[in-house]
Order: structure tokens, then sequence, then C-alpha cells
């Protein structure tokens, strides 16, 4: 079965150490091409986030663009997904396709040519805030818990002419109700999970899983293990509790995976890096239909890309 991941954070880690070798397996790195190529990763969102030192600054989004070219596409079969077509073309060829999302927006510093030329460069869908407030909006992590700036708002905007996805995770939750009245377009959770059976302030409410489902957007399972459950050491199985919950809420189509591989220290057990998928999957088929494990771990990802990516130009 094919696997479509919504985010990892390779680039962040490439971005500090260039020497890594993103086509072999190793230790320094999560996601690599052999291990999604073990796992049949079929697609990969590459997450643009900026590790603390190089925060605010927009060259470093476009260095992180340039190792995406010349570390990620340069070694192996990966096509570059920006349209629909291309998504498409690499199903239909059976090749390994690769998204680019951008993870908090400090670095366009309130600037939103800054949005138009990573649209022309190919990132599909931005994630406003990471944990803490910017120029746009509070962080889910920021004590004042406030929502959007009018700088926001304006941005939404923006995303929203340009068909730019906008991706939930990390933000304050009264700037994302403030962004679902906002926006015309389904928003999506790329790497959250049910705040109802793990209570974490990363986590989504029962009334926000359901705004995403009304939206039809897509929430992004993740496999960060404080956001799975409170003791340690979690197991896969752990996950299932968030997949029967968001079910619960008339989820079933607007599940996917986010792992938040290369994000994270702590791993689940039996799921450390990206070529353990296939232990997951077995896992997921004896709990659920095939139909259900196909839409989970790749065809509603898929779906909603092919709705929502622009047509090629």
């Amino acid at each position: 079965m094919t696997i479509f991941d919504a985010h990892c954070d390779v680039l962040s880690k490439l971005l500090e150490h260039p020497q890594l070798d993103f086509g072999h397996e190793q230790d320094l790195l999560d996601v690599t091409l052999e291990r999604m190529q073990k796992s049949g990763i079929g697609f990969q969102n590459f997450a643009v986030y900026l590790p603390e030192k190089y925060a605010g600054e927009f060259r470093y989004v476009l260095e992180s663009i340039d190792l995406f070219h010349e570390k990620v596409l340069a070694s192996g079969p990966i096509h570059f997904i920006r349209s629909k077509e291309d998504l498409e073309y690499a199903e239909k060829n059976g090749l390994t396709g690769a998204l680019l999302s951008l993870e908090g927006v400090d670095a366009l510093q309130g600037n939103l040519a800054y949005v138009r030329i990573l649209h022309h460069l190919g990132v599909r869908s931005i994630g406003i805030t990471w944990n803490y407030a910017n120029w746009a909006a509070d962080g889910v992590m920021e004590s004042r818990r406030a929502g959007l700036t009018e700088k926001g708002r304006q941005l939404i905007q923006e995303c929203n002419r340009l068909g730019m996805i906008l991706d939930v995770s990390h933000l304050s939750e009264k700037a994302f109700w403030e962004l679902l009245s906002l926006s015309a377009k389904p928003l999506i959770a790329s790497h959250s999970n049910a705040g109802k059976i793990c209570p974490r302030r990363r986590n989504l409410s029962d009334e926000q899983i359901g705004s995403i489902i009304r939206a039809d957007g897509v929430i992004g399972v993740t496999f960060v293990p404080p956001f799975v459950h409170a003791e340690e050491p979690v197991t896969m199985d752990r996950l299932l509790a968030h997949i029967d919950h968001i079910c619960s809420l008339g989820g079933r189509r607007h599940i996917g995976l986010g792992s938040d591989f290369d994000g994270i220290r702590e791993k689940i057990v039996g799921l450390e890096h990206a070529g353990k998928y296939h232990d997951l999957v077995n896992l997921l088929q004896k709990h659920y239909s095939e139909e259900d494990v196909e839409g989970f771990i790749c065809g509603n990802w898929y779906r909603f890309y092919l709705k929502h990516l622009p047509a090629a130009t």
C-alpha cells in the first residue's frame, strides 16, 4: 500500500547539517529516500521549518528550498508535486512524490510578496505559526492565547487568492476559529491528534475536529509520543484510540498521517523512522477495513490534494 505522509522536518536537519546524505539510510535522519522506498511512501510533504537560530530570515527559507532540490529531489526518482497533474503523473507512473510546505511564517516578515514568491517556487501549504507568536498570529503555546493580527488576516486573504492550503497545526485556538471564519478554502491539520484522547494544547478539541471535517479538510494523525499518550513508552496501538475517536466524530474520510519525523526526539516504539511503516499498516489492517486503511494511509490526503492543488500552468 502507498503511504502519504503530510509532514516531516528533514529540511531543517539538512539546513543545520548540509553534509547529511538524504539518499541512504542513516541514524541522523528519520526520513531518507531508502527508507521511503522500503516502506512504500509514495508521497511525502517536506516542511520548511527554520530552527531558532535561523528564524526570521527569509534567505534561510530559500536555502531550505534549495536543499530540497539539491539533496532531496536530486537523490533519486522523486517527482516534485506542484499541481494536480504532477500528483496524477506520480501516482500513475509509480513515482515517489514530494511536496513543499512552510511551517511558521515568521521569516516572511509580514511581506506578502514573499508568500507569492514561495507559491512560484512550489510551496503549496502554509502553517501560520509554530508554537509561539509571530507577526501573523499566536501559536498554541503563547500564554496570551490571542488570535490573528491584521497582517495575519491579510495573509489569509492572499493565501486564499493564490490557492495556498492553510494548516492549523500549532495555531492558537482563538486564531483557529478566526481562520476558519475568514478562509474560503478548507483547512488541514497536517500533524495533530485528538485532545479528548490525549489532553495537550497541541492536540485538537472535538469542536475543532468537527469543524475541519465539516469543511472537508484532513487531519494528519501524528507520531509525537507526548501527543499520543501521556505515559511512556508509547506503542503504536495508542494511535488507534485517536483514529477511533476522529472516526466517531464522522472523520473516517478525513484522517491521514502526519508523522513529524525528523522534528521529534522521542519515538513511538516500533515506529522509530520512516522505514517502519509496514508494521503500522499491518496493525491498522487488523482493526479496520481495507478501504478505511487505504484512506488513512494515503487516499484521504490524495483526494484532498487532487481537489485543492492548482492546475498546471
